[in-house]
């Protein structure tokens, strides 16, 4: 008989982070901990370590890892059917579609796949409206960003980002677009003219680190928008979907856009999902062959955004992460003056800035690691948590209480 052949042994973190080293391009730096296992507001690393995820994957986890009505529906969809195309109906698009209007009171939906096609789509679907509706000449049309923003990686919109390190090595970039300073109303009406399609802006700032504007300044957006008949356009793809303690972040100044771009969360951290979401008189200039995603919509997608926003109907999350945020902001003004310099805090989402002579925030972060609790650093000696809002209280003071430790050591 022949011998059946030997099982290969399981690599350990080490040797799988030199495997990647060589194998992908570097475009990241992540943190030394290979993720095999997660459930809930935990993983776990091939050794067997356990971590609290303060990350959430950028909020594409707002729910956690593995959700059972999540993955419950993904399961069920699995076996009927994943993808046609949108050259074919599906049986699970309409009911994705008219549960995202229910949810955020928008009544059409153009489903992407990623968070930056989303923004893609947005730009594409404001200028075809500003030459349509608004009469902006041919080739004209300009849309107003914020400095400091972050929209996704592709050419365009790093093309508009002021991270030199998004943006270096990368040109020439799309014209058309105007870069004002964030939470600056008189620099954005400066900015608007007869051009303008659109002002496109984060209505809490993640990557630049949490950047909550000053009240009044989204109701300000929206009024100058409104005055020079411009869309504004809000990118809801990170403090959407329950992140901040309200559906949208754009709730908490009681402010309606025109279009709003969502994404990560909605597609439960299982499958990527995006959406632009709009009236009827916005979405409603594109026609046939204008646009379009082959998966974009796919009933595998469709099933688990359903799922997502079934979760977000009855508010359950939302009061959660307003509840708990008022714990984080409360444990993070606690450290302030004892390794925390400042930080901002919307829901269950929050900018640390850590003292610079404890150390950088990728130092912090890896020390936070080793205490079993997994954060990202941003610029500088700044952290962001954004725990899954199923996290609990007892497990949010841990964690804290583990950021206390590592400060003070």
């Amino acid at each position: 008989m022949t011998a059946a052949p030997a099982r290969a042994r399981p690599r350990s973190s080490a040797e799988l982070i030199r495997a990647e080293s060589t194998a992908l391009a570097r475009n990241y730096h992540p943190l030394p901990v290979v993720v095999s296992h997660a459930e809930g507001v935990w993983v776990r690393d091939v050794e067997g370590r356990r971590y609290l995820d303060m990350l959430a994957g950028y909020s594409a986890l707002n729910f956690g890892h593995r959700h059972p009505a999540l993955v419950e529906a993904a399961h069920r969809q699995l076996d009927q059917l994943t993808l046609t195309s949108r050259a074919f109906h599906n049986d699970r698009l309409a009911g994705f579609a008219e549960n995202l209007a229910a949810l955020t009171g928008f009544a059409m939906t153009l489903p992407m796949n990623t968070g930056v096609e989303a923004v893609e789509s947005g730009i594409k679907v404001a200028r075809k409206w500003a030459y349509d509706v608004k009469g902006v000449a041919p080739d004209r049309a300009t849309i107003v960003v914020a400095a400091d923003n972050f929209h996704g990686r592709t050419t365009t919109v790093v093309g508009f980002s002021t991270d030199p390190v998004a943006r270096e090595g990368f040109g020439p970039f799309a014209p058309g677009f105007r870069v004002v300073p964030y939470n600056d109303l008189p620099a954005l009406r400066e900015a608007v003219d007869e051009t303008t399609a659109a002002v496109l802006l984060e209505p809490v700032q993640g990557e630049a680190g949490v950047i909550i504007p000053d009240e009044g300044y989204l109701a300000g957006v929206r009024a100058v928008t409104r005055d020079a008949g411009a869309l504004f356009i809000a990118d809801e793809i990170q403090s959407g979907l329950g992140r901040t303690g309200t559906t949208l972040a754009v709730e908490h100044e009681r402010v309606v856009p025109d279009m709003v771009l969502l994404g990560k969360a909605l597609g439960g951290g299982i499958v990527p999902v995006s959406a632009v979401v709009a009236g009827r008189d916005v979405l409603g200039v594109l026609g046939p062959g204008q646009h379009g995603s082959t998966f974009g919509g796919n009933p595998l997608a469709a099933a688990v955004g359903t799922a997502v926003t079934e979760l977000l109907r009855t508010g359950e999350f939302q009061r959660r992460a307003a509840d708990l945020g008022r714990v984080l902001d409360a444990g993070l003004t606690a450290l302030t003056g004892r390794g925390v310099l400042a930080h901002r805090c919307r829901g269950l989402w929050a900018g640390v800035d850590i003292d610079p002579a404890l150390g950088t925030g990728r130092e912090i972060s890896e020390r936070l690691m080793s205490e079993g609790v997994l954060v990202k650093d941003t610029h500088g000696s700044t952290i962001r948590l954004a725990p899954p809002l199923t996290i609990t209280r007892d497990e949010l003071v841990w964690a804290l209480d583990r950021l206390a430790a590592v400060l003070s050591a």
